[in-house]
């Protein structure tokens, strides 16, 4: 790996972040309706704000915010504003800045999804491995509908079936949220296990999903290694079969999953949205659905961007590690 490889893709991580700022600043601009303006006719509505106040609130509110400034010297201040880890305040639980809430709901999405998503990928991809392998065991072949069925059922879906049979019906498990409602978050092993239990039904609904999804790719990259000769000649070596199929047929199909591995991790950050509302869990899925619903402007363009950040940091790390992994693909 030269020198000239590694610049190669810093430059493009960059490109990448500069494509994903602009586009995040300027997409949601290409929507008539004034964030502001729309937020306060919302309050007004639900008797907040008074109607007839509401110009006047918003021409203070826009020139707080800079949204009386052009668009060019908008997008300067945008930038300079990043380089300053200044997200913007949420426009409705202002004076929360979109910084906070969103640090507030990482740790919760990353803990979940995170621990979820590397359980259903080294489930699934022995699991998949050994439904391609020719001397496989009769019980990966019976599980195997099982596990390809849950892979076609949305995960929101199988949470709702959670909630209703486990939480709600046998009453084993807590219906929703990240722990018991009144208790003060705290590093103590009683506080733990709380959080445990409540993150146990939507992880469950991710893995489980999740193993049918990892292990159908995991089958069809097996399937094109066992003919080839590399193979054949550990065979012809009389090496074990435990060593074939971990050194030799695993460890070379495992690559494309590693690809899907680690954009399934950077978008981890993106939350997944349906689950955390379903079970009113406080990460960042249901930090942006609430967004969304509230017009929060601010919220959403900084967990776009945090999206967008996750993603280029973790595609360049992999450009840097890939050829480590699978020397046939060093440069130079």
């Amino acid at each position: 790996m030269t020198i000239s490889y590694i610049f190669r893709r810093i430059a493009i991580f960059f490109l990448i972040v500069i494509t994903g700022v602009t586009l995040n600043f300027f997409v949601p601009r290409i929507n008539p309706t004034n964030p502001i303006e729309a937020r306060l006719h919302q309050l007004a509505a639900q008797g907040g704000v008074n109607e007839s106040n509401i110009q006047e609130l918003v021409k203070i509110y826009n020139t707080k915010f800079g949204l009386d400034q052009p668009l060019w010297k908008q997008y300067l201040t945008y930038w300079r504003d990043l380089l300053h880890l200044d997200l913007g305040f949420s426009l409705a639980h202002y004076p929360q800045t979109a910084l906070e809430m969103i640090a507030r709901s990482a740790p919760w999405t990353i803990g979940l999804l995170l621990v979820s998503t590397i359980i259903a990928f080294v489930l699934g991809t022995l699991f998949g491995a050994l439904m391609a392998w020719p001397r496989t065991s009769g019980i990966a072949l019976a599980l195997s509908p099982i596990f390809m069925t849950l892979s076609a059922i949305p995960y929101y879906l199988l949470g709702i079936l959670f909630v209703y049979l486990v939480a709600m019906r046998w009453r084993v498990l807590p219906v929703g949220g990240a722990y018991t409602a009144g208790a003060v978050p705290a590093l103590t092993w009683p506080m733990m296990l709380d959080i445990g239990r409540h993150a146990i039904l939507p992880a469950l609904s991710i893995v489980l999903v999740g193993i049918g999804a990892w292990g159908l790719g995991m089958r069809a990259m097996m399937t094109t290694v066992l003919g080839e000769d590399y193979l054949q000649m550990a065979e012809a070596k009389g090496l074990k079969p435990r060593t074939i199929f971990m050194d030799y047929a695993l460890r070379n199909a495992l690559l494309p999953q590693v690809t899907s591995l680690a954009i399934s991790l950077a978008t981890v950050m993106s939350g997944a949205v349906l689950v955390e509302v379903i079970f009113g869990y406080p990460g960042l899925g249901n930090l942006l659905f609430q967004a969304i619903s509230g017009n929060d402007y601010f919220v959403i363009q900084g967990i776009v961007l945090f999206i967008i950040l996750s993603i280029g940091i973790v595609l360049l790390a992999l450009d840097l590690l890939y050829p480590l992994i699978d020397p046939r693909i060093r440069q130079g």
